[in-house]
Order: structure tokens, then sequence, then C-alpha cells
């Protein structure tokens, strides 16, 4: 099957393909920033700078380039990594965490019974292990002795730690410092004279505790003291990250709850403290509510900056970059609000000192599947099973081979990537000519409950199936072996159609299904296919590939 026009040509070298060196050229750009000034460029930007979820950012600069982790959860890869030159513009450029290696439910299922009566039941009425809401929660970010180093929390399993010379990777393999469920919001630190600490939160947003750490950051040296706990004053303290300006400790750290809080920053010339505290930054006479946890860095001539999220419903927890000033050895985030110490988000500011101006880059998002690798924009809902994809059984093709499931969360190899703007068009072709009674196939908008177009097969008949919060409702039955579906996403909404005639025409299929904010995520595009676990045999589909296409919003 020839592919579309925007994609004609995109493949590697591959079974006799050849490909040309400008292609090739192209694919490294859009890999990874240009790293040649732009004169054309904005001078101003608008928040917010990534309308994604990247939750719970942090951010660090080395050299001239900045880089950005967030977390991730349940999805694997996990923990990405994204670079920008001018704290702006972004691409990604990996993961730390090829899989989730943590416990076995983020295989997904996770463990069966091994009691006699487990064993004889069938496989798929077993209880079936999952890690939705789990995985990498809020992590942070460091460069220190030439090595970058990423600290993370999983609520289940303890604190880890991993490194790498070069932020695209190879990251080492997790360390987990400390063994201990229940933990959060861990952030390293190196003080002057080399020694290490660790401070972390508590699930739940409880007090801030301080560890002693060895020099290579792999271990606490001892079981952590409470430096901050204020219920009354500091409400759901969670998210710090410590820091060190003028002989003054810092410790940002957002209070009073994801969807409302503000940012508050505390101090202290001992890093065991006593801490004082204020707030920096609120919502103001702005429309943002609850603009706070993220990270401060600063550009080479001293410029402070402050990247962190604001809550948007099904869209998740989005990026906004507030310029930082300083007074009395206290920092203000945003627009200084008059008569007080904080300041409220900004809506538009000049754009950061970063020594010229950058072309207006974004995260991957399409993809025709050419690569020998899947695109770094892609994440499986869960660890993914293997044996059931491929990008080498049809070349220039995703193969998804079902698996046993009794619905869409259940089902493993979900492919999916993070909704990058407000409005978007999301259109993928596939190939059901290899599917199998019982089988479904399609394109979802993945949340809790999901709800998603596709195909299913049924007596030897494939038919369009538009499925909300469970219930399936039938569309046409599908002759041809190739089709493309199509999902509107706008007002937190998504709007599924079908064509069947090659993409010349598309038809709406059900109701506007609302888009939720599940699993501490955001809705995001993906790519499934499952089967009826009462049906011992698999099926696959191939699909072709996948464009992302952002639209005005309404």
């Amino acid at each position: 099957m020839n592919k579309p026009d925007a994609f004609r040509g995109a493949r590697h070298r591959r079974k006799g393909w050849l490909v040309p060196a400008v292609v090739l050229a192209l694919s490294s750009a859009l890999a990874a920033p240009a790293l040649t000034a732009d004169p054309t460029a904005a001078a101003v930007y608008r928040n917010p700078i990534l309308f994604a979820d990247y939750s719970d950012p942090d951010v660090i600069r080395v050299g001239d380039s900045y880089y950005l982790v967030a977390s991730s959860f349940h999805f694997s890869p996990g923990l990405p990594v994204l670079k920008s030159r001018d704290l702006v513009h972004w691409t990604i450029v990996g993961h730390v965490l090829p899989k989730l290696t943590f416990a076995p439910e983020y295989d997904l299922p996770g463990p069966v019974p091994t009691n006699d009566t487990g064993a004889r039941m069938p496989r798929e009425l077993r209880a079936v292990g999952q890690r939705y809401a789990g995985g990498v929660w809020a992590p942070s970010i460091r460069h220190h002795n030439g090595l970058f180093y990423v600290y993370f929390p999983t609520p289940n399993e303890g604190i880890f730690m991993s490194t790498a010379k070069s932020a695209e990777g190879p990251w080492s393999p997790p360390v987990r410092v400390i063994a201990q469920a229940g933990l959060e919001d861990p952030c390293p630190f190196w003080d002057d004279d080399g020694q290490a600490y660790l401070i972390h939160g508590k699930v739940g947003a409880g007090p801030l505790v301080l560890h002693r750490m060895s020099a290579d950051g792999k271990t606490v040296l001892d079981a952590g003291t409470v430096i901050v706990e204020d219920a009354k004053t500091l409400p759901v303290l969670e998210g710090p990250k410590l820091y060190k300006r003028n002989g003054w400790y810092y410790i940002f750290a957002p209070i009073g709850g994801v969807e409302t809080g503000p940012q508050a920053v505390l101090r202290s010339r001992d890093i065991w403290g006593p801490y004082d505290h204020r707030v920096v930054l609120e919502p103001g006479a702005t429309k943002f509510q609850g603009p706070h946890q993220g990270g401060w860095v600063e550009t080479p001539s001293g410029q402070g900056w402050f990247i962190h999220f604001n809550s948007a419903g099904a869209y998740g927890r989005i990026v906004h970059l507030q310029p930082v000033a300083w007074k009395d050895d206290w920092p203000m985030i945003g627009d200084p609000i008059p008569g007080g110490v904080s300041g409220q988000p900004v809506s538009e500011h000049a754009m950061p000192e970063v020594g010229g101006r950058f072309p207006a880059i974004a995260p991957q998002t399409s993809d025709d599947f050419s690569a020998r690798r899947l695109g770094v924009q892609w994440e499986w809902n869960h660890n993914p099973d293997d044996k059931r994809w491929s990008l080498k059984a049809r070349p220039g093709f995703l193969r998804l081979t079902s698996g046993p499931a009794r619905d869409l969360v259940a089902a493993r190899n979900t492919l999916t990537q993070v909704q990058q703007s407000q409005a978007s068009q999301v259109t993928t072709r596939l190939d059901v000519s290899r599917m199998v009674d019982g089988q479904r196939a399609g394109l979802t908008m993945f949340n809790q409950p999901p709800s998603w177009i596709g195909v299913v097969k049924r007596a030897g008949v494939r038919r369009i199936v538009f499925a909300s919060a469970g219930v399936e409702t039938l569309g046409p039955a599908v002759s041809s072996d190739t089709l493309e579906l199509r999902v509107l996403v706008s007002d937190q909404t998504a709007r599924y159609a079908f064509s069947l005639d090659g993409g010349a025409t598309f038809t709406r299929l059900g109701e506007p299904a609302a888009l939720k904010f599940s699993w501490w995520k955001g809705a995001r595009p993906g790519l499934f296919t499952y089967h009826d676990p009462a049906q011992a045999k698999a099926g696959v589909v191939d699909f072709d590939w996948v464009k992302v296409k952002p639209e005005s919003q309404g």
C-alpha cells in the first residue's frame, strides 16, 4: 500500500529501500532542536508553552540547552525527557525508563492466583493486576560531575534514581534509593562541600523529609528528618525542589492542592531549618487556578524562569513558563501583584534571553512507522507484550496482534501519545484483513471510561463500531481491507468518524464523548486491538500511519 504524500519517501534503508541523504537530514532535524539561531522567530511567547500533559515538570540548564522531565505514571517507556534551546519550544529526546520493572503488575495483567481454585480457573477469569495511577510520579532532574541524574518515586515501591552522560540516554538501570512505599516527590541536592542530600514528601502531601545521601546519589545515609510540617499555614505541602542561592537554602513547593493551590517558597540559612516561607505565585486576578509545582532555572545571563503545570481538566496538567525576579533574596514569580510580595501568571511575556532566537519546534506527533524503532512520542498503556507488536513483520506498518481482554482498559499494547494541543484532528489508516472473530481494533482517546472508534468482527462480518463507557454502537459493514479512522478533539470532547473511500469523505459515528482526567493523566490518542477472552485465537491489524493535525479550538 502506498503511503500518503506527506510520508512518501520517508522510509529508512530496509529490505532494498534506499533513503536519500536529504530525508535523513530532515529526520534528524525533526528529532532535535535546531542549533542555529533564527532571527525571524517571535519575540514574545504565550502560555501555555506546551498545551500537553507533562505533569509535575522539572527543568535544568546544561550549557546552552534546557532539559525537562515529567511524571508518566503507568505509561511505558516511562519518564519522558524533553529538550529546548529557548525554554519555550521543546522536542522529545527520549525516556529514562525503557520499561517499568518495579512489579509484575506493570505488565498488565499482573500475577494470577496460585491457589488450587485460581489455577483451575480460565486464565481470562483470574485476577488481573494493574498499576494505573501508579508508576512514575513527580521526578526531578539534576546535572552533577558530568552526569545527568533523575530521581523519581513510585507510590508502591519506593524512590529510584538513574544516571546518564547524555540526556538522550542511554540511562542506567534504576537504583532503588529508598525501599519504602508511600513516598513522593524526591529531589537531590549536592552542597558546596560535596555533601549530598535527598528531600522528599509523603503520599497524601505530608511533611517534607530530608536525608543525607552518599556522594554517588545511590543510597540515603539515615532514616530522614522531618524539616517542614505545618498543616495549617502550609496545607497539602508537596513537590519540593531544593536549591541554594546567595547562602540561602530554598525549597520551592506547591501548597493547597493540584486544582487551586499556589506556589510557595521556603528559605533558611541552614539546610535543616527552621524555614520561613511565603507564597510567590498565586492566581491573582487571572483565570489560572492552581499555578504551581515545577522547577526554577536561570539562563546564562542570570535571568530567572519557573516552569510549572496548570490543571486543564481532561487535557491533564499542561506546562506554563513564568519570569522570576528576586528582591531581598526572595523570588517573585510571574507578574507582580500590586502591594504584595507574590506574582500572578503571565499570559504572554518577552522571550527568555538565551543568546538568540530559535525555530518554533514542537514535540513529535505524526508517524508513518517506517523507522526501525517506535518514535519517541509513543508510550504503551503498561509494559507491552513484545511478542504482540512489530515494526518488522510488515515494514512500514505497525503490526498489533490481539490479546485477550474484557475491555480496552484491561487490554495490553494500547499505544498512546500525549495530546499536544487544545484542539486536534488525529487520523489513522489500518488494514483489517487479518482480523478474527471476537477481535476489536481502532483509535481511542484513552481515559476512564474510554471511548473509541474501530472495527469489530463477528460471525465473519467486520463492522464499524463506536464505543463509549462500555456501550457499543454498530455502524456499517466493512467490505474493504483498509479504512481510515479519525477523532476530532476540542472542548474536552472527542468526536469520532470513519472513511471507507480512502479518506475522501468521513462519516461521523456516535455521540460526542466527554473526555476525562483519569489515573492522574489527561486523555490521549491511542491505537489498540484486543479480542474476547473466550476467543482462543489471536488476530492481527496493521496500522499504516498516524497523522496529527492541530486545529483551532471550537
